[in-house]
């Protein structure tokens, strides 16, 4: 069995498990993994992709847009991250790729993660922080200990004025973009991630890279 393919087994075991825990870990405990204690509700009117969505390619004309609700902690998140990021280079010039952030209950750093992400867009590197996150994650994914010594690293790796990056770290507007993803993401459904989105339509996981790129082809030739 590939690595991708074990670790799409792997998430479809544990999504279930998951999904009860998200909506309740989400609905009903404040948030105190660092940001402002806000509650993460459902948003009224959820959409898949805002204007201030981080968009990974931004073509001259788009014709089809595919957005991912992701975890940067997600062993799942990460086993697509290299098929995602092929399909981005392949239709880069077609297709709009966004990335929103839903950190899931369990994982010790994901919220971090999705601050560091978001601080690091702050300071115009959110593509960079992005990229360095998923290509480390064995490094500090899946640990009880807090990586914000080692997420600081990575920010100064990007070259990034790291007084400026942590402030913007601290910054509760900054936990609250965060929390604005997970709400239009309970919104719309997504209950474990990666979850996919197609022009607004939510779809089951590809079970391949090979997978997804026929359902955008399919897509787009429509």
């Amino acid at each position: 069995m590939s690595k991708f393919k074990k670790h799409l087994y792997v998430a479809a075991v544990l999504v279930a498990g998951f999904a009860a825990a998200l909506t309740s870990f989400l609905l009903l405990r404040p948030d105190d993994r660092g940001s402002d204690g806000a509650e993460a509700r459902p948003a009224v009117r959820a959409m898949p992709v805002r204007a201030d969505s981080h968009r990974l390619t931004a073509p001259e004309k788009s014709e089809l847009t595919v957005v991912e609700f992701l975890d940067f902690e997600c062993e799942a998140c990460g086993a697509y991250y290299p098929a995602v990021e092929k399909l981005r280079e392949e239709y880069g010039d077609r297709v709009t790729f966004v990335a929103r952030y839903f950190p899931m209950p369990g994982h010790r750093n994901g919220e971090l993660a999705a601050r560091t992400a978001e601080a690091a867009a702050r300071l115009g590197k959110f593509e960079e922080m992005y990229s360095k996150l998923f290509t480390t994650q064995k490094d500090w994914g899946e640990s009880q200990e807090w990586k914000q010594d080692v997420f600081r690293g990575y920010a100064e790796d990007l070259g990034l004025d790291m007084g400026e990056f942590d402030a913007a770290l601290a910054d509760p507007e900054v936990a609250g973009r965060v929390q604005a993803d997970q709400r239009d993401g309970l919104g719309l459904g997504v209950q474990g991630t990666p979850t996919f989105f197609l022009d607004g339509e939510k779809i089951p996981n590809p079970g391949s890279y090979e997978e997804f790129k026929a359902l955008i082809d399919d897509r787009l030739q429509g």
